[in-house]
């Protein structure tokens, strides 16, 4: 009589794959990889100085996220997205200055009570839009809601007459260098060529010592990881695949009975807010704000980060921020009369070799060989398991 044995059950997936796959669900690998390298590498390799400096490009790729929606999904080139970087800043300064404005502080002044800039330029009283920035909440609500505000307007007013493309880029940069040609001008109420500067506390908490610094840093990185966050929600939702649609065949979107003007209103305000956020924090790292961050030069260089990093990658255009300023902070310092050739060569030679930028070296490089690594390691822990089996 012959004995009937069952085949033996499958094995259960080993905890490898579990992982494996859990990481690659819509990209949430490299995700967990930037929230490491910046919540618990960054800050064990590097001093307080250098933590600072990293800081203070992570408010820059605030920009470069919003860059990629706009951008990258949404088909919208904007080259003045320093102007919401520096409308946030200032909106955050000068919640600040007033704060370090006091009348014991400035009681020196002619006019004690109102910012050194202005008492500089003989105002005897605080202007009227001043005022509402004595208090935190409406200079948070300010930083949201003012750059916001004015990217629906410029949207809507080129995006409902169909401008777009080159057109609407060069616009973005005539409006920057409009902003920042304002505000030099306007010296006694922003500060001038010299900015908000002289910034210490926020509500109370002195913002300058080295331990104010790094608690400034992992607020700044935990709201840029939750930045990407939301973006990433935004990209996997039916509103990212219009986004996406818009951008490659605009015309058969609209002719599908979508309002794709709006759409582009939105990808640009939310481009906008992002950037705003950015420059706060800037402010709060660094100390102060100046119309050198709001005309064309840093506007252009914003999207660079992007373009580095890969236009429709979030997490590349965080590690082209970095990677950017990395190199001109190192090349600036080592090679003071090269480094802005330096700096060119590296914009030009990793656009040419890596057309998608970071992000792209990493889907055709790196991601392959981890998978193929954690395979490999999966089918040899099921193999000794089978065979440690009775």
């Amino acid at each position: 009589m012959n004995r009937v044995t069952d085949s033996p059950p499958a094995p259960a997936p080993s905890r490898l794959a579990a992982l494996r796959d859990w990481l690659a669900y819509r990209g949430f690998g490299s995700f967990v990889l930037l929230a490491l390298v910046l919540l618990v590498v960054m800050p064990l390799m590097l001093d307080v100085f250098r933590l600072n400096l990293v800081g203070k490009y992570l408010t820059y790729a605030f920009v470069a996220i919003g860059l990629v929606m706009a951008w990258g999904y949404a088909g919208v080139l904007s080259l003045g997205q320093g102007v919401f970087f520096g409308l946030g800043g200032y909106c955050m300064a000068m919640f600040l200055k007033l704060e370090a404005s006091d009348p014991v502080s400035t009681k020196i002044q002619s006019t004690p009570g109102i910012p050194d800039f202005m008492d500089w330029n003989q105002l005897k009283a605080l202007p009227w839009f001043w005022k509402p920035f004595e208090h935190l909440p409406f200079a948070i609500a300010a930083v949201l809601i003012i750059p916001t505000a004015l990217a629906f307007v410029i949207g809507f007013a080129m995006f409902k007459r169909r401008v777009g493309g080159v057109y609407f880029a060069i616009i973005t940069q005539a409006i920057a260098l409009i902003l920042s040609v304002l505000i030099i001008g306007q010296q006694g109420y922003t500060g001038g060529v010299n900015g908000i500067t002289d910034l210490k506390t926020m509500l109370g908490w002195d913002i300058r010592p080295d331990s104010a610094k790094i608690v400034l840093y992992f607020v700044n990185a935990v709201l840029l990881l939750l930045a990407i966050l939301f973006c990433r929600l935004v990209q996997t939702s039916k509103l990212g695949t219009l986004l996406l649609a818009m951008r490659d065949k605009e015309d058969r979107v609209r002719f599908s009975g979508y309002d794709v003007a709006m759409f582009k209103v939105f990808a640009f305000c939310l481009a906008a807010l992002l950037s705003a956020i950015g420059g706060a924090m800037f402010t709060l790292q660094v100390g102060f704000m100046s119309p050198s961050f709001v005309g064309i030069v840093p506007s252009v260089e914003m999207v660079i980060y992007a373009a580095v990093g890969g236009r429709m990658s979030l997490v590349g255009a965080v590690y082209g921020t970095l990677l950017v300023n990395f190199g001109r902070t190192y090349f600036s310092e080592s090679f003071p009369n090269l480094w802005l050739l330096l700096m060119a060569a590296l914009y030009i030679g990793v656009v040419m070799a890596f057309p998608d930028g970071l992000a792209g070296l990493y889907e055709t490089h790196v991601k392959p060989r981890v998978a193929s690594v954690l395979r490999r390691v999966s089918r040899n822990s099921r193999s000794r398991s089978t065979l440690g089996s009775p």
